[in-house]
């Protein structure tokens, strides 16, 4: 049996049905087939996610960092997504096997990976502070709910339910982990600022100090 080789030139098109038809292309993607399209389709997902991302930090859009550690995100991004698909698809599976879906791993893996078509968009999207984090988190748990309906045949309203309750829980833990870090980075400002009166002080007693030591030099001298 030949196996079916890849098919690069597909890949926007798919992307584009993902983003656009999410309903018809869960309901007509095939459950099984393998796992290396969908992989492949996650890691080109992934390279134009962190060619965006690397654009966006070197114009100053995001954290800023070095051009060099902006360009190794484009490698490294798709790796890591590679590697966190799997992890992120065998979460998925539980969610659906407790929804009662009959179907097995591989196509937990196939929606998981095709609903990374969504990762550009997500990207951009995290530019904007807290509302940008929110509002992919909410396009991503609708992706899976329509996954959930068409794919695994599962009730619509259960569906919409269950991802509503993990958004949920997602944008709580999302929210809260950005103000600790908002803290966090007003806490080493002030601590920095601290530093800074600290050793302007420091060098002003340093600077009085010498002044005496000349003036004590000189009335020593003429003596």
């Amino acid at each position: 049996m030949e196996k079916k080789s890849i098919d690069f030139t597909a890949m926007p098109g798919t992307a584009v049905k993902v983003v656009l038809s999410p309903a018809v292309f869960f309901r007509e993607m095939q459950k099984t087939g393998g796992f290396a399209e969908p992989l492949v389709f996650m890691v080109v997902m992934g390279t134009v996610a962190g060619a965006i991302q690397a654009v966006l930090a070197i114009v100053g859009l995001t954290f800023s960092v070095g051009i060099g550690q902006a360009v190794l995100s484009i490698v490294l991004f798709p790796i890591m997504l590679a590697i966190f698909g799997f992890i992120s698809a065998a979460i998925a599976f539980v969610i659906w096997k407790l929804m009662g879906s009959q179907e097995p791993y591989e196509t937990a893996y196939r929606c998981t990976a095709y609903i990374a078509a969504l990762l550009p968009i997500t990207t951009v999207l995290g530019v904007i502070p807290y509302i940008g984090a929110v509002f992919g988190i909410v396009l991503v748990v609708g992706y899976y709910a329509f996954a959930s309906i068409e794919t695994h045949k599962r009730a619509p309203q259960t569906a919409w339910i269950v991802s509503g309750v993990i958004g949920l829980v997602l944008i709580a833990i999302t929210v809260g982990a950005g103000s600790a870090s908002r803290a966090m980075r007003g806490d080493m400002l002030k601590y920095q600022q601290q530093m800074e009166e600290s050793s302007k002080e420091m060098q002003k007693s340093s600077e009085a100090m010498k002044k005496a030591m000349e003036e004590m030099q000189k009335k020593m001298e003429n003596k």
